[in-house]
């Protein structure tokens, strides 16, 4: 049930006017961002890394996995760019400015930004089991064509092995600023908290660099919570379906509960007799997959245990 004189909550824009020149383009480019996990490439490669050390990769591996999403945006221009009208613009990472990826171009008497994307990167094996990142801009710096995107990524031999994408979370960059926003003097007045949001001082779009004075501030925010778009219900669904999608034939989730088991540092023992219950947790007794479940589980202690996995 709603307060009575309760602000309203916001809802998604559908983007920029149907009118707008480059609408054609804006809707190309979120079908270039759905399509890229399949056509995804970068030359990392991790090797003798341990497994252990897995829920450091999201701090170690970030940045360089956001460069190649901006590089395998411009190789996908054909989705984009068909016809070729856009040309002499590319998608540019900025990383200290806001969005952090602009499709630009530096030809004279052109648009010199068309759009942007507020772009995400986020381990599905992260031990929080949900992105972490604040997103504190303020709505008004958003450009009706922003957009924020996350990429979840894992590795393609779970401890080893590339990069690889999977399904991304995309919303309009404002509608995410403005929900954010609502959700915090929402929740802050029904706990009886102080529900004050101190606006930035920049209120217009693609500010030269991301300072302070387009983030929006929460006059009181002990936690460090303002900000963390995992908290407040824009992406509930989607970081559901991250943990059910599989990776070497085994659910995110699966793996996930695995590893936290060693990052807990119990006793390696400890962890094999802790296996067993971890698995009904994920399939069925009579579900094949259990036993495939079980195997994989196996072959990461023995790596843990100094064995090799290619027995």
């Amino acid at each position: 049930m709603s307060r009575e004189g309760a602000e309203p909550k916001p809802e998604p824009s559908g983007g920029p006017s149907i009118d707008w020149e480059h609408r054609k383009l804006y809707d190309d480019v979120i079908q270039a961002i759905y399509a890229l996990p399949e056509e995804f490439e970068t030359s990392l490669h991790i090797s003798d890394f341990r497994a252990t050390d897995i829920f450091t990769l999201n701090t170690a591996l970030g940045a360089s996995i956001e460069d190649s999403v901006v590089r395998g945006l411009n190789r996908l221009r054909e989705v984009w760019d068909a016809d070729g009208k856009y040309a002499v613009y590319r998608f540019e990472r900025q990383s200290q400015a806001f969005p952090d990826v602009r499709l630009v171009t530096e030809v004279p008497d052109k648009e010199p930004c068309l759009m942007g994307i507020e772009l995400k990167g986020w381990f599905a094996m992260s031990k929080e089991g949900e992105p972490t990142f604040r997103y504190q801009v303020t709505p008004r710096v958003c450009a009706d064509a922003d957009l924020l995107v996350v990429f979840p990524w894992v590795l393609s031999d779970v401890v080893a092995g590339a990069p690889k994408l999977l399904n991304p979370f995309l919303t309009e960059a404002r509608y995410a600023a403005e929900l954010r926003n609502w959700y915090w003097r929402d929740m802050r007045i029904r706990n009886g908290g102080n529900p004050g949001i101190t606006l930035a001082k920049h209120q217009t779009p693609y500010p030269s660099t991301k300072v302070d004075q387009c983030s929006d501030r929460a006059d009181v925010d002990g936690g460090g919570n303002f900000g963390r778009v995992a908290r407040y219900g824009l992406m509930s669904d989607w970081i559901r379906s991250i943990a059910q999608q599989h990776v070497s034939g085994i659910p995110v989730i699966a793996w996930l509960s695995f590893f936290k088991l060693f990052s807990d540092k119990a006793d390696l023992d400890q962890i094999t007799d802790t296996i067993e219950s971890e698995l009904h947790k994920f399939v069925a007794e009579d579900d094949t997959r259990r036993e495939s479940l079980a195997d994989a589980f196996a072959r990461i202690v023995s790596m843990l245990k100094g064995e090799s996995l290619e027995e």
